[in-house]
């Protein structure tokens, strides 16, 4: 089976760039796409200082959507949000003041990556931190799920006025550049072994956790979607959420966990009524128990919400869940400029044709 291969290299433009993180392409670039995927035949993204963080997100959605083994490589560097203090992958236009609408959440990766088949999805990471986001990183865990496999180090800030190099990453592409990958694990011990040589401590290291029992659903869940039995994965699905609804109660996060994850299945299955359903149901949840309208989980409904009603070609339907949309979109606006007036407008639309 073909693998996937996403090259994702960013950093800001002028005084605020840390690390120069596309120095590093060209070297990976010259790998042979089988040895960076670690499989016969591989798809390779390149992702070099990008714009904007939908467009990344567009690229990374379709890389998690494809069959295969999947590996990231990511480059760049780590700030947090001034409102909520997340972690984010700063892109080209990215500022002190825009992180939030500029870059990248870390939190999307681990979303998109969620229904990964178990043992599939590897990233390897250099990251550089600023001063906010080291603090941050010493009492926390940077990580994209159970099921994906984290390698690579963050680099503390570098000196005042200085531009950090991506050591770690180009260590690791003159080791695939030998025609040779080794397991991911082996291939880490290796970087970070050449590293130290040259460049000092590598920061904090990060290593991939071993997968526990609680990964196991998701796995024969995630076997269902492949062999294309998307109501036997439904179904698997449907039954932790009644054991979750169960145990711990409607608005827990182990129930909406289990919500969302239908709610993904339903647009694997091509069913995007049913999934915005889903996402509008969970979003309006989150905000029942309280949670903030730009808390991430609250923020990601809907706006997942949003693209599926995008997807939807019957205007009834298209009209029931708009008017339900265009609700949740006033209290939840999101990252995007503008979300409000399209649902409005798209209804609009609608309602004219309907007439």
């Amino acid at each position: 089976m073909s693998a996937t291969v996403l090259l994702l290299a960013a950093s800001p433009m002028g005084r605020g760039r840390l690390v120069d993180a596309a120095s590093v392409l060209p070297v990976l670039a010259a790998v042979e796409p089988s040895v960076l995927s670690g499989a016969a035949a591989a798809t390779v993204v390149e992702l070099a200082d990008p714009l904007e963080p939908q467009a990344v997100l567009t690229r990374l959605r379709a890389a998690a959507a494809a069959p295969g083994p999947l590996t990231l490589f990511v480059t760049g560097q780590l700030h947090l949000d001034r409102r909520q203090r997340l972690p984010h992958l700063a892109l080209a236009r990215t500022t002190p003041a825009t992180v939030r609408y500029t870059a990248l959440p870390w939190h999307w990766l681990r979303e998109e990556l969620r229904l990964r088949p178990e043992g599939t999805t590897t990233i390897l990471a250099d990251l550089h931190a600023d001063a906010e986001s080291w603090r941050w990183l010493r009492e926390r865990t940077l990580d994209a799920g159970p099921g994906v496999a984290v390698y690579g180090r963050v680099a503390p800030p570098p000196g005042r006025r200085a531009v950090g190099t991506p050591a770690y990453m180009k260590a690791v592409a003159t080791i695939l550049r030998s025609g040779h990958r080794p397991h991911p694990e082996q291939l880490h011990e290796q970087a970070l072994a050449r590293m130290d040589e040259a460049d000092g401590p590598p920061g904090l290291v990060l290593t991939a956790r071993r997968p526990g029992p609680a990964t196991e659903p998701h796995a024969a869940i995630a076997a269902c979607v492949r062999s294309g039995r998307h109501g036997d994965a439904d179904a698997l699905a449907a039954r932790w959420e009644r054991t979750a609804l169960q145990t711990h109660g409607p608005a827990s996060e182990e129930a909406l966990h289990w919500a969302e994850v239908r709610a993904d299945l339903a647009m694997l299955a091509g069913d995007p009524a049913r999934s915005c359903r889903a996402w509008l149901t969970v979003a309006a949840a989150r905000l029942a128990v309280g949670q903030e309208r730009d808390a991430p989980a609250v923020e990601s409904a809907v706006d997942r919400a949003h693209h599926q009603w995008g997807q939807l070609r019957d205007p009834v339907r298209a009209r029931e869940l708009g008017a339900v949309l265009a609700e949740l979109r006033g209290r939840v606006p999101g990252r995007r400029s503008g979300a409000l007036d399209d649902v409005r407008r798209q209804l609009r639309r609608l309602e004219g044709a309907g007439t």
